[in-house]
């Protein structure tokens, strides 16, 4: 079984990623689990003010900074855990991930660091949910 996990260093992000975790367990076949973090693409512009080398930089910090967390959570895991670090659109490019790594679930977070506290589910979360075809496992 392959599962996409979305992480972005939130807490809720990391029990999405225990929570994949436990159905790696559950399972009689090895899973491979793809932790997905997702920085956004720069404002029009900031590239070139700024150049490609501190943009991708400053891309790279930003992954490390939503990996972190979720791999410390699954250093012990008998799964395969592998790492996405992509720039984009967050919830284009979660469900783009999980296309072409032929995910079987994709788990993530009801809302991540950039939801505002008391909103039922994300604006990412509801992206993902309206256009996909496969499983999601909402994690509160």
């Amino acid at each position: 079984m392959k599962i996409v996990v979305a992480v972005d260093g939130s807490e809720i992000s990391v029990r999405a990623a225990r929570h994949a975790n436990l159905l790696a367990k559950s399972l009689a076949k090895p899973a491979r689990i793809f932790l997905v973090a997702v920085d956004p693409a720069p404002f029009p512009g900031v590239v070139s003010r700024i150049g490609r080398e501190s943009m991708d930089r400053i891309h790279a910090e930003n992954h490390e900074r939503m990996l972190a967390p979720a791999r410390k959570a699954l250093a012990r895991s008998k799964a395969d855990v592998r790492e996405l670090a992509l720039v984009g659109e967050p919830a284009e490019s979660l469900l783009a991930a999980a296309r072409d790594n032929r995910a079987d679930i994709l788990v993530m977070g009801s809302h991540g660091r950039g939801a505002v506290k008391g909103i039922l589910l994300g604006s990412v979360s509801s992206k993902v949910i309206a256009q996909t075809d496969i499983p999601v496992t909402i994690v509160r």
